[in-house]
């Protein structure tokens, strides 16, 4: 679910009611501990954190006019998700997330490949994302994204 909006501010006001303070708080944990020089913005819709094309001019290969996407945010139709490049494409990351996850909450872990999915607010661990948020510096994201992703 997208929505109308240019800047992470304006999404969070356009988002419904109800998930506008945790989506808030979402916002500011992961703005508190992102490592410098990632760049906030709405992309793809929701609240992007991304490495700017003035670090890595190349951009997403999907649509290299885009930056290289790290973390994103959104309030979807039924729950709130986060999306996290490094999990999706880091195993280590992704078993220290998976294994760290029950100690914050006791409902079973909702997982795509990189979207993490909260269907009750009350559950998001905020303190989770924020470590979440501090493990890649935007060299260790671009590292990363082209071993994983990009063809050799």
């Amino acid at each position: 679910m997208t929505h109308s909006a240019d800047t992470p501010e304006e999404y969070l006001q356009v988002i419904p009611e109800e998930r506008r303070a945790a989506m808030t708080k979402l916002h500011q944990t992961i703005l508190d501990n992102l490592p410098k020089g990632f760049v906030t913005q709405i992309n793809y819709g929701m609240i992007g954190y991304v490495v700017p094309h003035s670090k890595y001019p190349n951009g997403y290969h999907c649509d290299p006019k885009l930056p290289l996407p790290f973390m994103h945010i959104a309030s979807q139709k039924s729950f709130v998700a986060v999306y996290h490049m490094g999990v999706y494409s880091d195993p280590e990351l992704m078993k220290w997330f998976v294994g760290e996850y029950p100690k914050y909450v006791k409902t079973k872990l909702d997982m795509g490949k990189s979207c993490v999915r909260f269907k009750k607010i009350e559950t998001i661990p905020y303190q989770l994302i924020a470590q979440l948020a501090s493990k890649m510096t935007p060299d260790d994201c671009i590292k990363r994204y082209e071993a994983a992703f990009l063809k050799k």
